[in-house]
């Protein structure tokens, strides 16, 4: 049986041209009084994810990562 794409892992998670797999930072959802001016600037962009993330997180976006 295929697998299948983890929906709630695809909405969270893009593929770049060169098959990378971007993610949003943590952290920005709460709490704002209390952190600096620039970590919530920089916690607005995205960063790629870890190697070692990465190979949790294939399995589930496989269908995306073609």
């Amino acid at each position: 049986m295929k697998q299948k794409t983890h929906k709630a892992s695809a909405k969270r998670f893009k593929v770049t041209g060169t098959g990378k797999v971007r993610r949003r930072q943590a952290g920005l959802s709460h709490l704002m009084p209390n952190k600096t001016q620039k970590q919530k600037r920089h916690m607005r962009k995205g960063t790629n994810v870890s190697a070692s993330d990465l190979k949790r997180i294939k399995p589930m976006i496989s269908r995306l990562l073609k």
